[in-house]
């Protein structure tokens, strides 16, 4: 792991800058710290790169190609002139107009590099008025971090998450939200099992866009190349819109995130497209997303109820189903309430169920998510139907299509609620065997017949037919069908349960009678209560 260049005792780049953030106490709003340390770490990332490429130049007796951008661009590097440069910032740092230099430096990399375009700070510094002596020694903070290193992109990647999720964290506690930000090992879950190879990738609220990062490192991964996707996502937070569109740009990852930050279901930016693979992570419960009598009419749900004004959920499924091509697959992060919803959201759901567009629910453990210490759950919902019957009857000739779903009619539930183990204090993750195990089963379920090798497994996974789920009233909560037992004393839990339901019903019952009883009894002695 990268460490700052300093003597003593090493620390990594994440806890530099992190413990960096207690320089700007005082000046700046906790949650300001990001974007003003992040947007300077681009900085020094940035010319740490320019310089690496024109000293390689220099090397190769190249010098007349040094002030010429494409010699740059070509690499995947950005062209800095010499006040978009770290060592002219230095140079300043006690002047009074430093935070203006700052921006101007901003500004300039922008003019010079198309696919920075709306995602630097916009004069941002000379608005946030930043202390000089403080903003001077956060700069000799950053300054001690060597960036130039073969770790190269996944350098800023790692701070990203590392700042992000921090901030999450941050600005979660005590207010019940924060930074929507997605784990490493929940992308890296979806990635495993919609495996987003080739065609286009979309995400209605990408954030910080760490979903596209994690999936052209799965590509990579699997020696595919980044290529053979085409990636489309909006973002409505304007700050949130411009970090993604730094961290894309470093990665190198060319994306369509919209021309400017915007609601997805107020301005949809991307109105045609049909993605293969859809990723996402909505925000839990989003309340009043529509006025009251607005969007009635949106194409988005015309073939189903208007998802309700209280919450969102539903609508991003909707976003999500109108935007997968014939044979596309999405798989998104929702809370457990969309399981079982009520009025217009069990209708939309009883069509979805009866479209056989939902292929997998997957409970997610607690304490996984910085912003939330609820359980969520994973939906994957898939339009590749291609059915056993379609295919040869014997497994040489059978096709083999990836995400090709052959249990038509069926749903697989998994709970994962026991699984992970703590990385942090109070924070729990899935390790790389749970992931590939839970991959392994999807897999295999959505084989058929001769092909499969896939069991149910009690307090593990279910198949679920479409009897299964009419008979719940479509409810996709998983412990409806997922065998559970009582190990200590070898009970059947689901039997257990409906037993006590049972008792309970009739002690109901009867203390209803009971209470008629004892009201008779008062009215014939001429009492009313």
């Amino acid at each position: 792991m990268a460490k700052i260049n300093k003597p003593g005792k090493p620390k990594t780049i994440e806890e530099a800058l992190w413990q960096s953030c207690d320089k700007l106490r005082g000046s700046v709003e906790p949650a300001e710290y990001k974007h003003v340390v992040l947007g300077l770490f681009f900085l020094k990332f940035a010319s740490d790169k320019f310089e690496q490429r024109k000293n390689e130049m220099i090397a190769k007796g190249e010098v007349k190609n040094v002030g010429i951008r494409d010699f740059y661009t070509t690499k995947n590097v950005f062209y800095l002139d010499e006040v978009s440069q770290w060592g002219y910032i230095l140079k300043n740092i006690g002047q009074n107009d430093i935070s203006q230099k700052i921006d101007k430096a901003f500004k300039t990399i922008e003019k010079h590099n198309t696919a920075l375009k709306n995602a630097l700070p916009n004069n941002y510094f000379s608005r946030l008025a930043l202390e000089k002596t403080k903003l001077a020694s956060l700069l000799k903070t950053i300054d001690k971090i060597d960036m130039s290193n073969n770790e190269g992109q996944d350098l800023i990647g790692r701070v990203y998450e590392y700042f992000l999720g921090r901030f999450a964290l941050k600005e979660s506690r005590g207010k019940g939200k924060g930074e929507f930000y997605t784990p490493k090992n929940i992308v890296n879950l979806i990635c495993e099992l919609i495996e987003p190879y080739k065609g286009i990738i979309y995400d209605p609220c990408c954030g910080t866009g760490g979903m596209f990062v994690q999936s052209v490192k799965f590509i990579e991964n699997h020696r595919g190349s980044q290529n053979e996707v085409s990636i489309y996502g909006q973002e409505n937070t304007p700050t949130t819109y411009k970090l993604a569109k730094m961290n894309l740009a470093i990665h190198g990852i060319s994306a369509n995130l919209g021309k400017i930050h915007a609601d997805t279901f107020s301005n949809d930016q991307h109105k045609k497209l049909k993605a293969d693979y859809i990723m996402a992570n909505p925000p839990f419960n989003l309340k009043d997303w529509r006025g009251e009598n607005e969007l009635q009419n949106d194409p988005r749900w015309k073939d189903y109820e208007v998802p309700p004004k209280s919450n969102a959920n539903y609508a991003w499924i909707l976003n999500i189903v109108s935007k997968l091509s014939d044979n596309g697959i999405a798989a998104f992060i929702l809370a457990n309430g969309a399981l079982s919803g009520k009025g217009e959201e069990y209708k939309i759901r009883r069509k979805l169920i009866e479209n056989d567009l939902v292929e997998a629910i997957i409970v997610i453990p607690r304490n996984t998510f910085y912003t939330t210490d609820i359980s969520v759950t994973l939906w994957i919902l898939n339009k590749n139907k291609k059915k056993s019957t379609d295919l040869s009857s014997t497994p040489t000739q059978a096709p083999k299509i990836k995400n090709c779903r052959k249990r038509t009619g069926e749903i697989l539930f998994m709970d994962l609620r026991a699984w992970g183990s703590e990385y942090e204090k109070g924070y729990i993750e899935l390790t790389e065997n749970d992931i590939q195990l839970v991959a392994k089963t999807y897999h295999n379920w959505q084989q058929s017949g001769y092909e499969s090798t896939y069991n149910d497994v009690p307090e593990f996974c279910k198949s679920a037919s479409f009897e299964d789920l009419k008979n719940n009233n479509f409810s996709l909560i998983p412990s409806k069908y997922i065998e559970f037992w009582d190990k200590d004393s070898d009970i059947n839990f689901d039997s257990e349960m409906r037993r006590i339901q049972q008792d309970f019903k009739t002690l109901l019952q009867e203390e209803k009678k009971s209470q008629e009883q004892l009201m008779n009894a008062f009215k014939a002695l001429g009492y009313e209560l």
